[in-house]
């Protein structure tokens, strides 16, 4: 793992679509590991770099977008490393 994810939580649409489809948990899992791992997924080269910058300084937080069966969810661990957020972007 490249970085602290503090408590890890997810927003209520995230666990109500996990409740209703056991393959998108499986689809959760699959980008938490990529994430931890420092594959940020469907980001732009520069916000990728954000990221691997936010990595060294442990100043800034961290972004990552997947594409899921359910549609885009988004990680994000918060510049002090407290928490690590799973949402669906509507839930920002």
């Amino acid at each position: 793992m490249l970085f602290k994810l503090g408590h890890t939580v997810m927003t209520k649409a995230i666990a109500n679509t996990i409740d209703e489809n056991q393959d998108f948990y499986v689809e959760i899992v699959k980008a938490m590991g990529r994430y931890v791992n420092g594959d940020w997924g469907e980001l732009c080269v520069d916000d990728a770099v954000l990221n691997d910058m936010a990595i060294i300084s442990k100043e800034d937080r961290i972004l990552a977008a997947y594409e899921t069966s359910q549609g885009k969810i988004w990680i994000i661990t918060e510049w002090d490393r407290s928490y690590t957020t799973i949402l669906f972007p509507a839930d920002y």
